[in-house]
């Protein structure tokens, strides 16, 4: 497939254009953000139902791996370049959740199953969809070729 983009002089270039590498995953839906940790003993810790939610993730991401859809090629390519996540929450009703209380959790839990450091993610969706026979979690994580995401101008990285 071919797409057209503008040059920076604004003539019309041409390239092949191939999606870059991805994962989506359909998942439940993460807790809220009060019903991911608890106090006790004056220690915040993480729930049942927290505890439950990632091992439901890292038990889908074995999965992947065991059948060789999530292979070791694909891995390097995450771990060696930066991170777009799109998270889509089909919810039972459209006000009861806030859109970003399960992006933390879900960002965590597939960055750790997937071996990646997070903050390698730079770009970031939330959607809010409304679902209420079947609430779950559409996740999408793409590797941002490295030619198509820069630091600003004004910045510099420094070692």
């Amino acid at each position: 497939m071919q797409e057209q983009m503008a040059g920076q002089d604004g003539e019309r270039k041409h390239r092949t254009s191939q999606r870059p590498p991805h994962l989506c995953l359909t998942l439940p839906l993460p807790p809220s953000i009060n019903e991911q940790y608890a106090t006790v003993n004056g220690h915040r810790v993480s729930t049942a139902v927290a505890r439950r939610f990632k091992k439901q993730v890292l038990a889908q991401i074995h999965t992947l791996e065991q059948q060789g859809t999530l292979d070791e090629a694909l891995l390097s390519q995450f771990q060696h370049s930066y991170l777009a996540l799109s998270l889509d929450f089909y919810f039972t009703t459209p006000l009861r959740r806030d859109l970003d209380g399960g992006l933390k959790i879900t960002q965590d839990v597939i960055c750790e199953g997937l071996r990646l450091n997070d903050n390698r993610v730079v770009d970031i969706h939330l959607i809010k969809h409304i679902d209420p026979l079947q609430p779950h979690l559409l996740v999408e994580l793409e590797a941002i070729p490295k030619s198509d995401w820069h630091f600003d101008k004004e910045y510099v990285l420094l070692p």
